[in-house]
């Protein structure tokens, strides 16, 4: 039987590493996916007010029975909400479409130029109203990170990024895990793009596992969460199956030597 591990953040709050990603589901599937997975065992939903789902997962929530304690969820304020008053008011009705008690994790979706700053003080606003159970931002690069440092009086809990073996960012999981940011990878399974790589292939036949499977428990080795996103029941056990095994250091190590810097999602440094 899998058991779900957990990180503690900065904050004292305990976040499942591993969650599912509801990008790109819509209606009955995104709620229906958000059960499946609730009764595999997963306990963290992300979602975003940008996927345009989230009073499905509301839905999915309260409809699976489970002790809303026992959940993690995340929602994520939008490019075109940001800003100080925007943010706030956006707050506002991300927890009136998902129509539960509280948010447990709010990001900062993309760092808007512009506005990200004033994001980041409106977020800070809703943690020490005790609105919030933990704050963070997405796509922060290194330097996104050093410049938030110049004005931010909370550390952000967490950190979610595009994060694989074939984008390997080990320079911002050092700086995070300096900083105790969490970081948390989406897209970790690039898309299915490189499940025929020889390399990987030949880790899944060693291991007995798919390589999927290889690809999410190297980053839960690592300390990095990760929402791997599937409306299919089969994928969404495959990818929750992954705490009954262990990757030798060398195969760590190999697998660290797969960065290709593929992107399936914009570069954040085009924000700078």
């Amino acid at each position: 039987m899998s058991t779900q591990l957990y990180t503690t953040l900065n904050n004292g709050h305990q976040m499942p590493l591993l969650g599912l990603g509801v990008y790109d589901m819509y209606n009955r599937e995104a709620e229906q996916a958000v059960l499946w997975a609730l009764e595999t065992g997963y306990r963290l939903i992300d979602t975003a007010e940008m996927y345009k789902n989230e009073a499905e997962i509301g839905n999915a929530v309260r409809e699976s029975g489970i002790n809303r304690t026992e959940l993690f969820v995340t929602t994520k304020v939008n490019n075109g909400d940001q800003g100080f008053d925007k943010t706030l008011k956006a707050f506002d009705e991300s927890l009136k479409k998902l129509n539960i008690d509280y948010i447990d994790l709010y990001l900062i979706h993309w760092p808007i130029k512009a506005t990200r700053k004033d994001t980041w003080l409106a977020l800070e606003k809703l943690y020490t109203d005790g609105r919030v159970k933990a704050i963070g931002v997405a796509n922060y690069l290194v330097p996104f990170l050093t410049e938030l440092e110049t004005y931010a009086s909370i550390i952000p809990a967490v950190n979610q990024v595009e994060f694989s073996p074939y984008l390997y960012l080990k320079d911002l999981a050092e700086v995070c895990k300096q900083k105790k940011i969490q970081l948390q990878a989406y897209t970790p399974l690039v898309r299915g793009m490189r499940m025929n790589d020889p390399k990987l292939q030949g880790l899944a036949q060693k291991y007995n596992k798919t390589p999927a499977q290889i690809i999410l428990r190297w980053a839960l080795q690592h300390g990095v969460s990760s929402i791997p996103k599937s409306a299919n029941l089969q994928r969404i056990k495959e990818n929750f199956d992954v705490f009954d095994f262990e990757i030798s250091q060398t195969d760590m190590n190999f697998i660290d030597t797969f960065n290709e810097n593929l992107r399936v999602v914009e570069d954040p440094m085009d924000l700078f």
